[in-house]
């Protein structure tokens, strides 16, 4: 019995050094089990009961979730694709299981929060919608008390650096912040994604310089208490950093709207921001974070079908002045059908 309990206490410390996180990213803490007195096994049977142990204890979710119950994402098609919000939702649910919050897609493509739009645009069939416009409708229908909003990549309309557009850009950003915050919500501002040129522009600038003084403005704001994801600043270094050794590397093969694999690249600093490890800026996939969990992988499934048809349901209920979306089912229904998926959800959680 001496030896077996020797033989325990170095398996124990093992595995709380080398294992402190389930899935090396954001678990808690191992914490050790009192195991039952074991009369006769072998070392590598006691190794695998104590690591399956193990594994469920250290999946554990913290106790505190976040406090905030309905956040919405605001931004242009980038955030209206979705695929960062998808991952973003799944982890969350996962990292807190006891979290039944809800999260909204409200993202329309083409929007500015500047008002700006080129001439032209969507070869002239209509202006670039203006968030403004349907901003109130918008905190109305959803009532959130955290908005997430990711703009810039269509308010410099890319073109070369202008002093009055930037103007444009710092009011409707300033003027958004001052709408959330009087409805007592919590303003959580994202710096536009980068402009990777694709191959074969000709253009005389480089519009990532644009954004990259949009991002540091928006930077420069935390002086002032704002709270802000400097995803400009994480996606550049990340394709500098895969540039060294793939020279054709690329998240958005037209400059603008990211792979998948580009989404999760987005979606690593928002999971930083509400409380993953730093190491996730350097994970390659969501599934190597999801995977972690025993039904990570059906729980992000039924966030992407909740969120593929909700997102079409808020633009709808919320009216706006983009041709050419799906029309949503009406809000009532979609959210009878968002209650039925979240309860799956919640069975698929594994606490």
């Amino acid at each position: 019995m001496a030896s077996l309990r020797h033989e325990l206490g170095t398996v124990d410390r093992q595995f709380s050094s080398t294992f402190a996180r389930a899935d090396g990213i954001d678990a808690p803490p191992f914490e050790p089990l009192l195991l039952p007195m074991i009369t006769s096994v072998r070392l590598v049977f006691l190794c695998c009961a104590w690591t399956a142990v193990w594994s469920a204890t250290a999946l554990a979710a913290p106790s505190a979730a976040p406090s905030a119950q309905r956040l919405l994402f605001l931004g242009d098609s980038i955030t209206y694709a979705g695929h960062f919000v998808e991952i973003f939702e799944a982890w969350l649910r996962l990292r807190y299981p006891d979290w039944r919050g809800e999260v909204a897609n409200a993202g329309l493509p083409s929007e500015t929060v500047s008002g700006l739009s080129e001439d032209g645009h969507a070869g002239g069939q209509f202006p670039r919608p203006d968030l403004h416009e349907r901003l109130t409708r918008v905190l109305d229908a959803v009532r959130p008390d955290c908005v997430v909003a990711c703009y810039g990549m269509n308010d410099g309309i890319y073109l070369d650096w202008d002093e009055q557009r930037f103007q444009r850009f710092r009011a409707g950003i300033e003027k958004l912040r001052e709408q959330v915050r009087s409805r007592g919500a919590r303003m959580i501002h994202v710096t536009p994604p980068t402009f990777d040129p694709p191959a074969g522009s000709n253009k005389p600038f480089n519009y990532d310089r644009v954004l990259d003084r949009y991002a540091e403005w928006l930077v420069g704001q935390r002086t002032h208490g704002w709270e802000v994801i400097d995803l400009h600043r994480h996606m550049g270094r990340h394709l500098e950093e895969r540039r060294k050794s793939n020279p054709s590397y690329r998240l958005a093969p037209d400059g603008v709207h990211p792979t998948e694999a580009g989404h999760w690249v987005i979606a690593q600093p928002l999971l930083q921001f509400f409380g993953a490890a730093d190491r996730i800026l350097e994970v390659e996939r969501p599934m190597d974070v999801l995977g972690a969990y025993s039904r990570g992988a059906e729980v992000l499934a039924l966030v992407q079908e909740k969120q593929r048809w909700m997102k079409d349901s808020w633009l709808s209920h919320a009216r706006h002045l983009r041709p050419g979306m799906k029309r949503g089912i009406p809000l009532p229904e979609a959210l009878a059908k968002a209650e039925e998926l979240n309860r799956r959800i919640q069975e698929a959680l594994p606490y």
